[in-house]
């Protein structure tokens, strides 16, 4: 039997492919383009074969209907997928834990769609044509946003007339959720420790970021808001920024609220600074003779050195800082500038050993920090997929505790259990 792992985005879609018994990816792919004339379609085994094929594709339902060919092409036949987990951007205060999907489930995510606009609708149409398409399958809803419902009220509310909150739902929620997971999992059998006694910062960093305050295996606070506009300074969303900036320019410039949403979402972060580039690879490589990516480099890692500080002063006492996701685990460089000068506040880095040691380079798990340094500081690839794969199959056998800190994750280690 396999399980089906689906990441539909606005415009793409993400699968994998897990036995599973051995819950191992055999096969994956992405879909990318859709509602464009050059969309395609990719697939790449687990020995490396890749193949891509262009697919005219307008919506989600052409798109996973592309994927279940390929798959069929791969000898994965429909009635051998026994389980659909789907990841789910929002969540909002009403799902807390991975479900199975029914009526009702798809009911508030659509309730739930102007809270996340770009994704939700895209997440239920690939729920949809799942349901479609495979029938006889599990569907399982797991949310970016579940991880984070821990969080107290002091770090989830604004500082905003209530009203908005009790009507409208005006809080943050975070995002990012299933990596933070797996990397606090992970980082509590580093350190040889329970989850429940680890405090950590879980630092998720790609084209889009989030950092993640963790204690006692937690989440207390979150740098991503109600939306994924918040935060640390990222490709093409602004992260923190003043609100009265927004409606400045909105003003000014008579924007109507989707043309700000797209100069927030697709034309801000390192893209807006810049002004060319939204990949660090090419911020970096043009750092010399291009003064707007020096100064790029620069905020980043202002602002990342200021969330870690506030998550130091919110923990009291701080057992790692994690770096993941496609920068954390492959960027050495910023690595090296987030961590510069923290020395004073516990946090040493073995400069040396962190120089060069990428995740697409073979590196797997790594302690970045010095023997002495108070705070460890790990490099640790994450897999939001496995634990999708995981709660689906736990909802399939009806194993899947709510409780992360309960739940028999298989990549908890040893000291999942007390």
């Amino acid at each position: 039997m396999y399980i089906l792992a689906l990441n539909c985005g606005s415009s793409s879609l993400k699968y994998q492919v897990f036995d599973a018994n051995t819950k191992q990816s055999i096969l994956g792919g992405n879909v990318e383009k859709i509602g464009l004339p050059d969309s395609f379609v990719s697939l790449k085994l687990s020995n490396g074969t890749k193949q891509t094929i262009k697919y005219p594709m307008k919506n989600h339902n052409d798109a996973l209907k592309a994927v279940m060919n390929m798959l069929g092409d791969a000898s994965i036949a429909k009635s051998d997928i026994g389980g659909v987990g789907h990841r789910v951007v929002m969540g909002g205060d009403k799902f807390a834990s991975s479900v199975e999907i029914n009526p009702y489930v798809i009911k508030t995510l659509n309730e739930l769609a102007p809270l996340a606009p770009l994704h939700n609708p895209s997440g239920v149409s690939g729920i949809v044509t799942a349901q479609q398409l495979l029938p006889n399958a599990k569907q399982v809803a797991v949310f970016d946003t579940a991880f984070h419902q821990t969080m107290p009220d002091y770090a989830y509310r604004y500082a905003l007339p209530q009203v908005w909150y009790k009507d409208m739902g005006v809080r943050k929620y975070g995002f990012h959720g299933t990596s933070h997971l797996y990397v606090s999992k992970r980082a509590a059998d580093m350190l040889n420790k329970p989850a429940d006694e680890c405090n950590l910062i879980t630092a998720h960093i790609g084209s889009g970021a989030s950092i993640t305050a963790i204690r006692n295996g937690k989440s207390v606070d979150t740098s991503m808001g109600m939306t994924p506009t918040a935060g640390l300074t990222m490709g093409t969303r602004p992260g923190d920024v003043d609100p009265g900036v927004v409606l400045y320019v909105m003003q000014r410039l008579g924007l109507t609220p989707d043309q700000m949403q797209k100069h927030l979402n697709k034309d801000s972060g390192l893209l807006g600074i810049t002004g060319c580039y939204a990949d660090r690879r090419d911020i970096e490589e043009n750092r010399q003779n291009n003064d707007a990516c020096r100064l790029a480099m620069d905020m980043e890692a202002h602002n990342v050195k200021k969330y870690i500080g506030s998550y130091m002063a919110t923990l009291g006492n701080v057992d790692a800082l994690v770096f993941t996701a496609g920068v954390g685990e492959n960027d050495d460089l910023l690595r090296d500038k987030f961590c510069r000068g923290m020395e004073p506040m516990g946090i040493k880095m073995d400069y040396k050993k962190n120089d060069g040691l990428l995740a697409r380079k073979g590196a797997g798990e790594t302690v970045l920090s010095t023997p002495d340094s108070p705070v460890k500081i790990f490099m640790i690839p994450t897999n939001e997929e496995l634990v999708i794969v995981e709660d689906t199959l736990a909802i399939m056998n009806g194993t899947y505790n709510p409780d992360h800190l309960k739940m028999n994750y298989s990549f908890a280690g040893k000291q999942k259990q007390r």
